[in-house]
Parts: C-alpha cells; structure tokens; sequence
C-alpha cells in the first residue's frame, strides 16, 4: 500500500478521535498543552494499536467487531455526550472534562474512537498487507490532530462557555450515531 493511500486511511481514522478532542478541549480552562498531549497519545496509541489488534486476529474477529462493534461505539459515545449535555445544561459546573473526567473518561472515548481502526486492520490481514508502517502512520496523524483538536476546542470553549459544551455532547452523540447508521446501512 503506498504513502498516500495509508495517509488517507489514517486521517479518515483520525476524524472522530480529532471531534471528540474538539469536545473535550472545549472544557479546559487551564493545562491545555498538557491535556493536548494526553489526549493526541491516549488517541494515537489506541488508533495505532487497533490496527494490529485486527490485523492479527484476522477474519474471525471481523465478524464479531462487524456486528458489536458499532453498537458498542455509539453507546459509549451516546453516554458519554448525554452526560455531558445534561451537566452544561444544568449549569452545575459539574461537565464530562477531560482534566475533571479523569483518565477513565478519555480511555474511554479513545477505544469507542478506535474501533473503526480494528476493522482496517482485519482489512489489512485480508489484504496481506505488512501493518507496522501503516499503524505507525495512523498513531502519527491521530496524535496531531487529536492534539491541535484540544486546543482549538479550548480556544472556542473559552469563548463560548457552555454553550460548546452542549455542541460538544451533540457531536459525540451525533458521531455513536453515524457509526451506528453506517453500520445499519450495510
């Protein structure tokens, strides 16, 4: 597979982990950089993880992620937005954040993220493709823009208040649903 092809793949990969750090970064009043990096090497890691994963269990765990997968995706990501919807609509000051959320939160949205990223590995298998440059590259791209998702989310979330916050749930729950019709579609 070459360079552009695999480019491509990652930062279509890439869309919902950067959304979903646009939702989160939009939380953040402080330590931006650092959630930044938490969150591009959290997304990264599990993007360029799941690849292998399903490159190495081939086509019998393409079946079971072809079915569940998608399913499991949209309810964490459903979950996770009605939270944080409901908290900035309350106003309690109490909102699904990545730096108040804690590491379970954004471990979280970092699989429900990925698992798109399962089933090109198993297409990779199909495919005899080698995975390792291509989850390399796929870890690279989603780390950047799961990176600069944070802090252009912070940057508008500072300007907007929770009014982004409530934009934020709206997305996560809008991308558990897409993933969910794309699969009913099939």
């Amino acid at each position: 597979m070459d360079l552009a092809t695999t480019l491509l793949i990652a930062v279509a990969l890439a869309m919902d982990a950067f959304a979903v750090s646009i939702s989160g970064g939009a939380t953040l009043r402080e330590d931006r950089g650092r959630w930044a990096l938490i969150a591009g090497a959290l997304f990264g890691g599990f993007q360029a993880g799941m690849p292998v994963l399903g490159w190495l269990g081939g086509v019998t765990l393409a079946s079971f992620i072809g079915i569940w997968g998608p399913w499991i995706a949209f309810l964490l990501l459903a979950l996770i937005g009605g939270k944080m919807i409901v908290e900035a609509v309350r106003g309690n000051g109490e909102s699904v954040q990545f730096a108040a959320g804690s590491m379970a939160v954004l471990f979280l949205l970092a699989v429900a993220t990925s698992i798109d990223a399962l089933a090109v590995g198993v297409t990779f298998a199909v495919l005899d493709t080698p995975i390792l440059w291509p989850a390399v590259t796929i870890g690279i791209v989603t780390f950047a823009l799961s990176a600069a998702g944070v802090l252009v989310g912070s940057s508008f979330g500072r300007v907007f208040g929770r009014r982004v916050e409530i934009l934020g749930g709206v997305i996560l729950i809008g991308i558990g649903l897409r993933i969910l019709f794309d699969h009913l579609a099939l």
